[in-house]
C-alpha cells in the first residue's frame, strides 16, 4: 500500500501539522517522486484549503477532496441536514484513481479514529476496509495518555495497522510539560505502539521549511518509504 492514513485522538490532534510536515520534508528531500494529499471528505472550510494555498500538488480540489459538505459537523449529520448523503463509492474511486497516479499519497482523516463517516462506519472502519497503515497523533496535554491507550485500543478492536504514535505540542510545552503529560516510556508501555517522535509547537505552522525540519526528526523510515 502507497498511502498512510494520518488521524488523531480527536479533533484539533494536530493532524493537519503532521500531515503539512510531511509534505514540506517530502517536496524538500524528494522532489523528484510524486506525492498525492487526500482528504476523502471534509465539511466546512479548512484543510483541502490550506494545503491548496501551501503546496503545489497538481491536483484539483476536487481529487484532493471528493465529498464535501457546507455544514461543519460529522459527515452523518452533515449529509442529513444538507439533504445528502455520505457516497463513500465516488471518495474509494477518487481514492484509487490517485493512488494510481502518485508514488505516494498522505490521507489525513476527519477527526479521530472514533469519528463517525455514516451512521455505521468511523475512521477506523475506513482504515481497516482500506487497509491503511496508521499514524496516531497524540496531543500533549493534561489526559494525552488516557486518550492514547484508549484510541490504540480501538484500534487493535478494528484490526487497524498502526505504524506508530507522533506526539504534537498544541500549545507552548516545556520538557518538563511533555515528561509529566506524555511520558514516552509510559505510552510505549501501555500501547506496545512505538512514539515515533514530537512535533514542537509552531508559532507559524505555514513555514514550509520549519515543518519540513521538524518532519526531519521525527523517525520517518515507519511512516514514508525509504
Amino acid at each position: 500500500m502507497n498511502a498512510l492514513l494520518i488521524t488523531g485522538t480527536d479533533t484539533g490532534a494536530g493532524k493537519t501539522v503532521l500531515t503539512c510536515a510531511l509534505v514540506a520534508y517530502w517536496q524538500t528531500y524528494r522532489p523528484q517522486e510524486s506525492l498525492g494529499v487526500f482528504k476523502p471528505i471534509q465539511t466546512g472550510e479548512g484543510d483541502c484549503e490550506l494545503y491548496q494555498q501551501l503546496f503545489n500538488l497538481n491536483q484539483s480540489p476536487e481529487e484532493m477532496t471528493p465529498l464535501r459538505f457546507q455544514t461543519p459537523v460529522a459527515p452523518p449529520v452533515a449529509a442529513e441536514r444538507e439533504g445528502r448523503t455520505v457516497d463513500l463509492g465516488l471518495v474509494w474511486q477518487a481514492f484509487s484513481r490517485l493512488q494510481q497516479q502518485r508514488q505516494w499519497v498522505l490521507v489525513e482523516a476527519l477527526g479521530g479514529l472514533g469519528s463517525p463517516i455514516t451512521h455505521e462506519l468511523t475512521v477506523a472502519d475506513l482504515a481497516r476496509d482500506w487497509r491503511l497503515p496508521v499514524v496516531l497523533v497524540v496531543s500533549v496535554k493534561l489526559g494525552a495518555i488516557a486518550q492514547a491507550v484508549a484510541n490504540v485500543a480501538l484500534a487493535r478492536s478494528c484490526g487497524v495497522q498502526l505504524q506508530g504514535i507522533v506526539l504534537n505540542c498544541v500549545q507552548p510545552c516545556s520538557q518538563e510539560d511533555i515528561a509529566n503529560w506524555t511520558p514516552i516510556d509510559l505510552i510505549k508501555s501501555l500501547t506496545n505502539v512505538p512514539v515515533l517522535g514530537i512535533l514542537p509547537y509552531l508559532t507559524d505552522p505555514t513555514d514550509l521549511s520549519k515543518l519540513a525540519q521538524v518532519a526531519s526528526s521525527l523517525d520517518l523510515e515507519l511512516l514514508m518509504p525509504s
